[in-house]
């Protein structure tokens, strides 16, 4: 897996670990940092993804690289959904606005 996904998949998963644990003093917190962290991952598979020769054209075949199946197999399945809506707009060449990402 590209060295600066892995490191962002690594902090997501932490952020991740550490709000489903959180106290109710510091949940608001911890969602931020998740979310701040995803939205850092998905901009590390954007450049990545842009470095590529041969661009998959649908997101079932973005899924199927093994880079993305690594991250989808690690990611819990709650957030799977948004992985999938983000690569989604990757592999369309979108760029989601910054006040939709936390919509």
């Amino acid at each position: 897996m590209d060295t600066n996904i892995e490191k962002a998949l690594r902090t997501t998963l932490e952020y991740w670990e550490r709000m489903k644990k959180s106290h109710e003093d510091d949940a608001e917190d911890d969602a931020n940092q998740f979310e701040a962290s995803f939205y850092r991952m998905m901009e590390q598979i954007r450049e990545w993804y842009d470095q590529l020769e041969t661009k998959p054209g649908t997101l079932e075949d973005a899924l199927l690289l093994p880079d993305m199946a690594e991250v989808a197999e690690q990611l819990p399945v709650e957030i799977m959904l948004n992985f999938e809506t983000e690569l989604e707009l990757i592999v369309d060449g979108q760029i989601r606005e910054d006040d939709e990402k936390y919509d």
